[in-house]
């Protein structure tokens, strides 16, 4: 793909509000030249997060996530960096250019926006044959005995696949797109003779989407018991991969965001019954158990995902799979626990029943307690073969749960129904532990982004920082001090840090760094550079302590290295040091 060329994202960055987007994830108050609020990356009580709409910076002082508006985008929708330039410049109507690149590059780049615009005239076809044609009649008659109004269905874009063999294909080649191209985006397929027909034909149409909005699929649902499989999706393309897709995905994000939390249910119509009854952070799986891409997409968006889905043994699996992957992520899942025969759709239909799902949603239950439950319940506990089944199965669940007191209750609670000693299922909970441990082995190493409150900083790492900071604030003396500044002056970071500065000193906050560590803390450095007094005598004063704290360390290894004469010189030299910096700090008071 065309790289965007470096002025279009300048532009894009200018364009963009920082405190609008942020705002979508937390809520924001102003503080001073700053906005303050909850870090949307990490669980905390007292707001450590802070948004600079000067510099269109964020940086949490907390769990060190920080950034400009695209990394926060990337981070918040899970979106690569184009991705994301892409989505704000559509949001502030920035038009975009694209540096010079391959041509074969540039014509598949092409292509897809081309299938991209068949699929969307495709769904847009679908939903005007809905509501004009005769023949959708009892397709809408269908919808309306669902309960489902035409405010809801339009917004969805739910449509109907005439009955004709060819009808879509027939329109798709006048349009000028050819049959490899509908076949290409699932919308016509080749029959036993070789002919090509329309893949969806006499069904409810369910255009699905991605988080931008852009149609990749779609979901068909019969009209009558002869036509095979109750619901056809789009075959597995280049656009569509069903186990990765959330239904309404792009009409919820936002909800989501502001609940901070989403609904997951199974089907299409479960989803659009629960936005009509106001409960619009509600997303579907399209007729299957939850998967691992699934949740690694809601991830990235949100910190609680509630499952108001099927409880069966398929469905159970599935959850426990989801649970492991959750386990990388700073991400709670609970589950909702539907009535047996009930689904979402029905049980909306009213505002009595759209109180009944939301107080099920209130009171969900912890995952890992869910699926104890369901499994100790259906335990016949007289039948030591059952106890036993019953222990092999709760271990892995248990094992999912990190230490602490949520899984010590479970413990306590299998032991107690299963009449065991709570050492014996501590035994087998630790077999049934990954090798690994953490969270690389439950699923993956957990995200920069969400990485928990790390260790308090050293006195080294504090004087560092505040030179650094300084640094930015006064370029010119900058410069001087990041030039006497080496590696064993800082941290690990530090110098890191300090070598990126070097190149981009004179403005920071337009270019920063890929790599999340780094980017975290440049971004935290250009904060502090507005609030840490930058004068030259604080500069000279932290660069002799962390000269001070250097030659501590040479004098160090000299004495173990046995030399004791340049042991003498260091030791004479930081005497020296000791009665500079003194003098640093009669000055500096």
């Amino acid at each position: 793909m065309a790289l965007i060329s470096a002025e279009s994202v300048e532009r894009v960055k200018q364009a963009a509000d920082i405190v609008e987007v942020v705002s979508a994830h937390t809520d924001l108050r102003r503080q001073g030249a700053r906005w303050i609020g909850l870090c949307p990356f990490h669980e905390e009580r007292t707001p450590s997060f802070s948004v600079d709409a000067q510099e269109r910076l964020y940086h949490c002082f907390g769990c060190g996530v920080g950034g400009d508006t695209i990394k926060f985008v990337e981070e918040k929708e899970g979106l690569g960096f184009a991705e994301a330039v892409e989505l704000l410049a559509d949001r502030y109507g920035v038009e975009l250019t694209r540096e010079k690149e391959d041509p074969r590059a540039e014509a598949k780049r092409q292509q897809r926006r081309r299938l991209e615009q068949l699929l969307d005239r495709s769904a847009t076809f679908y939903a005007g044959y809905l509501w004009e044609s005769k023949e959708a009649e009892k397709a809408r008659e269908y919808l309306h005995r669902r309960g489902l109004d035409e405010k809801v269905l339009k917004e969805f874009r739910v449509g109907y696949a005439p009955s004709a063999w060819d009808t879509v294909l027939l329109r798709g080649q006048r349009a000028g797109f050819k049959v490899a191209e509908l076949r290409a985006v699932g919308l016509a397929q080749r029959g036993r003779g070789g002919g090509e027909y329309d893949r969806f034909r006499s069904r409810i149409m369910f255009p699905i989407h991605d988080r931008r909005g852009r149609t990749l699929g779609f979901g068909g649902r019969a009209m009558s018991s002869d036509q095979g499989a109750k619901y056809v999706n789009t075959a597995e393309t280049d656009f569509f991969h069903k186990s990765q897709m959330l239904y309404g995905i792009d009409l919820a994000k936002e909800s989501i965001a502001r609940a901070g939390r989403a609904v997951v249910v199974e089907g299409y119509t479960d989803v659009l019954a629960l936005h009509q009854a106001g409960l619009s952070e509600a997303v579907g799986v399209m007729g299957t158990a939850i998967t691992e891409e699934q949740v690694a997409a809601l991830s990235g968006m949100v910190e609680e995902v509630i499952l108001a889905l099927d409880a069966d043994s398929a469905g159970q699996e599935a959850m426990l799979r989801a649970q492991r992957v959750a386990g990388g992520r700073a991400m709670r899942l609970r589950v909702a626990a539907m009535p047996s025969g009930e689904d979402p759709a029905d049980m909306v239909t009213d505002e009595a029943g759209a109180e009944r799902f939301r107080e099920l949603v209130e009171r969900a239950a912890d995952l890992p307690a869910f699926q104890v439950s369901l499994v100790l319940d259906r335990t016949d506990i007289s039948s030591p073969t059952q106890r036993d089944r019953a222990l092999a199965e709760v271990s892995p669940i248990l094992a999912g749960v990190p230490q602490g007191a949520s899984r010590d209750d479970l413990v306590r609670r299998v032991a107690e129904r299963l009449d065991l000693e709570p050492a014996l299922v501590m035994g087998r909970l630790t077999a049934a532990e990954a090798p690994s441990g953490g969270p690389e082995g439950l699923g993956g190493k957990a995200p920069a982004a969400i990485s928990h409150v790390g260790p308090e900083l050293t006195s080294r790492e504090r004087r560092e920082r505040a030179l650094l900071a300084m640094c930015i604030a006064r370029p010119p003396d900058g410069r001087e001090y990041l030039a006497r500044l080496t590696d064993e002056h800082l941290s690990p970071a530090g110098a890191r840090a300090a070598a990126w500065l070097r190149e981009n000193l004179d403005d920071p906050a337009s270019n920063l760094p890929q790599e999340d560590e780094l980017l975290g803390l440049i971004t935290k450095l250009v904060m502090l550079s507005r609030d840490e007094p930058a004068s030259l005598e604080a500069m000279e004063l932290n660069f002799l302590l962390l000269e001070q704290r250097r030659l501590e360390a040479e004098i160090a290894a000299a004495g173990e290295r046995e030399d004791y004469q340049r042991r003498a010189a260091l030791s004479r030299e930081r005497a020296a040091l000791v009665e500079r910096i003194a003098h640093a700090e009669r000055v500096g008071s």
